[in-house]
């Protein structure tokens, strides 16, 4: 066998060429692309959380599959992944990212589970009124039934309740109040899809109390592959942009709002672990 330095000079790999790998299970191969996302989920398993794949994991979660998610390694998990149950894709959105939130500290490792389509479609309130905020809202108060009962069907005891800070009052159209709730299936809010606020008023010449929320911060399915963000439905975010309407996707990729009593996607994140 020649000398490494005798082969002929390459600088690019293409996803199908082959590394040799020798180790306790023996001297085996192993595709370019596998060792590349394998090499990447090495550095530490939160690294996972910065590596796109978007494979599809089977119609269950595997035991496998639990202790990697319990443990916090995740280990051959990564964000873009999915499980198609009942004929619905639930995708990785991230990892631990509820970890030490809350009122009372959520400390179970965990993955954020976003349905890569609406579940089903309805209306925020039956009229267009944001009162009480989003705890009052017929979507928070009896909206989100059916989408709680699929996740339940599809992952069982492995949904997790973690403490959310949400809104229960709305003054001059602004979110005035909210307190701490438990929290299973939620719709997502504006920073968790943009990273940001966009609708949801800023000020009115004093802080806007209800913009605390402990979802500060981009699902890491929406930072890697902003694209999935969009998928030509409109669907519902949880916050309140006036006396009358609440954000939402549009089906046209814009961050918009509108009146509580349109009916769009219903498209939930919530934790397994």
């Amino acid at each position: 066998m020649a000398k490494l330095t005798a082969y002929t000079e390459d600088t690019r790999f293409a996803s199908g060429d082959i590394l040799i790998k020798d180790g306790s299970g023996g001297t085996k191969k192993i595709a370019a692309a596998n060792a590349a996302i394998e090499f990447a989920g090495m550095i530490s398993s939160i690294n996972h959380r910065n590596i796109y794949r978007g494979k599809s994991l089977g119609s269950a979660v595997t035991d496998a599959q639990k202790a990697a998610i319990s443990s916090g390694s995740f280990d051959d998990l990564f964000i873009g992944d999915y499980w198609t149950i009942n004929g619905v894709r639930w995708t990785i959105a991230d990892m631990d990212y509820w970890w030490n939130t809350g009122d009372s500290t959520f400390a179970i490792h965990h993955l954020v589970i976003v349905p890569a389509s609406p579940l089903y479609a309805g209306a925020m309130n039956d009229t267009n009124i944001t009162e009480g905020g989003y705890v009052g809202s017929k979507m928070y108060l009896s909206g989100l039934d059916d989408a709680k009962a699929k996740a339940t069907a599809a992952f069982g005891s492995m949904v997790k309740t973690h403490r959310e800070y949400l809104t229960n009052a709305v003054s001059n159209g602004y979110a005035s109040a909210g307190a701490w709730y438990d929290s299973t299936v939620e719709l997502m809010n504006e920073p968790m899809v943009y990273g940001s606020y966009l609708q949801t008023q800023a000020n009115y010449g004093g802080n806007v109390v209800c913009r605390y929320t402990v979802d500060k911060t981009q699902l890491a399915l929406f930072r890697l592959r902003p694209m999935a963000i969009n998928n030509s439905n409109n669907y519902w975010l949880r916050d309140i942009v006036g006396p009358s309407a609440f954000a939402f996707v549009s089906f046209v990729g814009a961050a918009d709002f509108h009146g509580a009593s349109q009916v769009y996607g219903v498209r939930p994140a919530f934790a397994i672990g």
